[in-house]
């Protein structure tokens, strides 16, 4: 997405930010007081994604959301690093060069498992670990064909220069987004839709995507849940048919501290469909563990 042309018809865009730490240049929204939480998108995404939880959440929380190296309006400056491990280390160390100290990470779908990898990289302010929480967090491997398909189909795609514009040619891109959107179960309102359709007529997002998708391995964070020391909360929508809702409960039987909760009637894109819905289960207490 274009800084000049594009922000000012974004979401949110009096609360953004460019940032330069190395070896991305980072979109940052950033509202509200309080608390620190910092939100991370799925892929595919931007922080559109939380254009209507953000507001809400920031009537007790500092509220921060990053685009992902290469989506929405960050650049990567290291493509090699778009993977989980990758942008784990990044997002941390920009957090440590900002002083941001989280209280609460909230990460969905893709962003649930960077959430995860951030777990034990970043502290509170008083020293402890931050609290978690995971919207339809991927946290699976692909099942199948598709677990060794994926992979080596997304490689193919990344490393073909000419792939992000024919992603980005074709069909109305609001109706490909209604699509896609649809076939992961949820629903969303017209003005999400035209975000996400602007979204995939970018090249530069979709190259961006694609490039996480082929570095993408999240088997070794599955390895260490166990160690996992945060407070975490997993959310799943019951309509979600782009990750399974077991995908979360056999996560959280591995966690040291997790509790999942379940939310009837909604898909993947759960804090978009009903974002009051979501900001109550992320600041009452009693959803928590411990």
């Amino acid at each position: 997405m274009d800084w000049q042309r594009d922000l000012a018809t974004w979401p949110h865009s009096a609360h953004s930010r460019r940032l330069y730490h190395a070896p991305h240049h980072w979109h940052v929204q950033e509202m509200g007081s309080g608390p620190l939480a910092l939100l991370l998108h799925g892929a595919g995404a931007s922080t559109h994604s939380w254009r209507d939880l953000m507001p809400l959440l920031a009537q007790s929380h500092r509220v921060i959301a990053i685009d992902l190296p290469g989506q929405g309006f960050s650049r990567a400056g290291a493509k090699r690093r778009l993977g989980l491990t990758g942008m784990a280390e990044d997002i941390a160390a920009l957090c440590e060069a900002q002083g941001w100290q989280p209280d609460l990470i909230v990460g969905h779908s893709a962003g649930g498992a960077i959430a995860l990898e951030l777990a034990t990289r970043l502290m509170t302010p008083e020293g402890r670990p931050p609290d978690i929480a995971c919207l339809n967090a991927a946290l699976g491997p692909f099942e199948g064909v598709a677990g060794w398909l994926f992979p080596v189909l997304a490689k193919l795609l990344a490393l073909n220069p000419l792939t992000a514009a024919l992603f980005t040619l074709g069909a109305d891109k609001v109706t490909r987004a209604r699509r896609l959107i649809e076939s992961t179960g949820s629903r969303i309102p017209p003005e999400g839709l035209t975000l996400y359709g602007r979204l995939i007529a970018d090249r530069a997002h979709v190259d961006g995507t694609l490039q996480m998708m082929a570095q993408w391995d999240v088997a070794p964070l599955l390895d260490r849940l166990s160690t996992i020391p945060n407070r975490c909360l997993l959310i799943t929508g019951a309509r979600d048919l782009a990750v399974p809702p077991d995908t979360s409960t056999r996560a959280a039987a591995r966690l040291s501290c997790a509790q999942v909760v379940a939310l009837d009637g909604l898909g993947h894109l759960a804090h978009e469909e009903d974002p009051a819905r979501i900001l109550a289960m992320l600041t009452d207490s009693a959803n928590w563990p411990g």
